[in-house]
């Protein structure tokens, strides 16, 4: 049994400190935010380190913590800094091949290790940055074990 995150946008934390009072983790497939969330095994900590040390250059240890929105006995909500997902917007194809690769040498760092699949997960992240963006969103994550 392992932990399971479920990204999705919400406009501000209070709308996104409710989304697991009106769903239960089982349900969650697409999300009542309109976001088509998306499900992962990566930690948000991994997410943010990955974008900000493989795009933006930031040495790993100065990636700032995530921000705790609720945290309940069943579950927890944290926010992702937009700094780690607008860098992602603004890229094109050889920038997120180069962060891939730049993250797959990283040493001492938890998360996947193979520059392909770490090209494949930005590229969702990506596409995840766009939809938030036009909602006029901020990224979160639901964690439940």
């Amino acid at each position: 049994m392992g932990v399971t995150y479920k990204y999705f946008g919400a406009p501000d934390g209070a709308t996104a400190a409710r989304v697991p009072i009106s769903m239960r983790p089982e349900e969650l497939g697409g999300d009542e935010l309109g976001m088509n969330g998306m499900f992962t095994r990566i930690k948000p900590e991994t997410m943010a380190a990955m974008v900000l040390t493989g795009i933006e250059g930031v040495p790993l240890h100065k990636v700032p913590p995530l921000e705790l929105v609720v945290l309940h006995p069943d579950y927890a909500v944290v926010k992702l800094p937009m700094t780690v997902v607008d860098p992602l917007r603004g890229i094109g194809e050889e920038a997120v091949g180069a962060a891939a690769f730049i993250w797959s040498t990283v040493p001492d760092r938890g998360g996947p290790r193979d520059a392909f699949n770490v090209y494949q997960l930005l590229h969702e992240w990506q596409d995840f940055s766009h939809r938030l963006h036009e909602a006029g969103h901020q990224a979160y994550c639901l964690v439940w074990p």
